[in-house]
């Protein structure tokens, strides 16, 4: 492996770790019963996300492996996001009437203040830590031990059973409380309701706030799951052999150090969220337009080559800085969530809005061989660059909201003059 992915990753570590070890977080007094709760939910999250950050390096990979071409993959991603589409909405909804499993700390009357400790901790080993090390294991596995690119996922099968076995014989069930539960289609007419409440009203204000909000995620969301499908094919566009574990590895590494930016961010009162998305939106946008920048400044090349060209190389830092955008996107449309969009349907709304995320994705996917990388990196570059604008918008509204309600009166002044002159 090149010295130049070394030299990437160390970099990188270096920096997360410097970050991460500035922090002065201040340990809250817990009980030994919750510590005790914390520590095996922790364990469980993060073996279970292992699970499923071991195959994400490797999907196009292996495919490509047992001779599919880049439409036919494109097709099998298509049966990913196309059932996220069709059952995403009601997969959460199935779950708690299905009686789930105990992971909230007020099932066992614990003091809700300890809550975001428990997510805090899990989030940053589960989807942080344990995301780094898998990468880092499933190219231990393929390239170093060369047991093939099906080794990931049958490590991901292991630690999928050793997870449900601690699951099974350390977890009681959570039969929820049956007087709040709600049908299907009671939770569905609760986000419509939320959605569209106050169109005709004063607070005409909040219809907007959530619809951008859901906008700017779809938007954002889908050129992110379109690189998820894109990065292969572009730091291999002759099928040269990359080390795709050490390369998710940086990736995590990369949004790693924009989750500790966006703490940082975010912990500035003088700062606001609406305004410092619009410049991480602008950096995301261009860092998707490397392809296109670098095929027009060097010629792409038709041969296999032994390494990594200069032009992957760029695209590889280009694309560290998109995952960096990424992480501070994560911590900072949670934020802006829970400012805008009513707690009793927030999940139910933003399921409603990647619906229209899906099915772009699909619709690109399933065209895939018909349009060349580098357009497909431009639709997404434009995405983005549309997504800071509505940011823009939401910033204006927040700050101002008598500015959303100019339209309205106007449009109510022009109803009373018509009226007055019909009379």
């Amino acid at each position: 492996m090149e010295v130049f992915y070394y030299l990437v990753f160390g970099v990188m570590a270096a920096v997360v770790a410097a970050l991460e070890m500035s922090k002065r977080s201040k340990d809250q007094n817990t009980s030994s019963s919750f510590n005790s709760f914390k520590n095996n939910y922790i364990l469980v999250f993060s073996i279970m996300m292992a699970g499923d950050w071991l195959q994400g390096p490797y999907v196009y990979y292996l495919y490509s492996t047992y001779g599919f071409g880049k439409r036919d993959i494109g097709q099998l991603f298509i049966a990913g996001f196309g059932s996220s589409m069709l059952f995403g909405t009601i997969v959460g909804s199935l779950a708690d009437k299905q009686m789930l499993k105990k992971v909230k700390t007020l099932s066992r009357n614990f003091d809700q203040q300890w809550l975001p400790l428990t997510i805090s901790k899990a989030v940053f080993f589960g989807n942080g830590l344990v995301a780094i090390l898998s990468g880092l294991f499933g190219n231990l596995l393929v390239d170093i031990f060369s047991f093939g690119p099906v080794a990931p996922f049958d490590a991901a099968s292991c630690f999928l059973a050793i997870g449900m076995v601690i699951i099974l014989t350390t977890w009681s069930e959570n039969f929820g409380d049956p007087s709040d539960s709600k049908d299907l289609m009671t939770q569905f007419k609760v986000a419509a309701i939320a959605i569209a409440s106050g169109r005709f009203k004063v607070n005409v204000k909040n219809y907007e706030k959530i619809a951008l909000l859901g906008a700017i995620q779809s938007l954002f969301e889908a050129s992110m799951y379109t690189f998820v499908f894109l990065w292969t094919p572009a730091l291999s566009p002759n099928n040269e052999e990359i080390p795709h574990g050490f390369v998710f590895a940086t990736f995590m590494l990369a949004s790693m150090l924009g989750s500790s930016l966006a703490a940082r961010l975010m912990a500035r009162s003088s700062l606001r969220v609406e305004k410092y998305m619009q410049i991480v939106f602008l950096v995301s946008a261009a860092s998707l337009l490397l392809p296109i920048t670098t095929s027009v400044l060097v010629t792409p090349s038709k041969v296999k080559e032994e390494g990594l060209s200069l032009t992957c190389s760029i695209q590889l830092l280009g694309f560290c800085v998109f995952e960096a955008c990424i992480g501070i996107f994560s911590a900072s449309i949670m934020k802006m969530r829970s400012q805008y969009i009513p707690e009793e349907a927030r999940s139910t709304i933003m399921n409603f809005f990647r619906v229209p995320l899906n099915l772009f994705v699909c619709i690109v996917l399933y065209n895939v061989d018909a349009l060349p990388i580098t357009i497909m990196f431009g639709m997404c570059s434009i995405f983005v660059f549309v997504a800071s604008i509505l940011q823009w918008r939401l910033m204006v509204i927040s700050e101002n909201p008598s500015a959303l309600l100019l339209p309205l009166r106007g449009r109510r002044a022009e109803s009373n003059e018509g009226a007055r002159l019909r009379s």
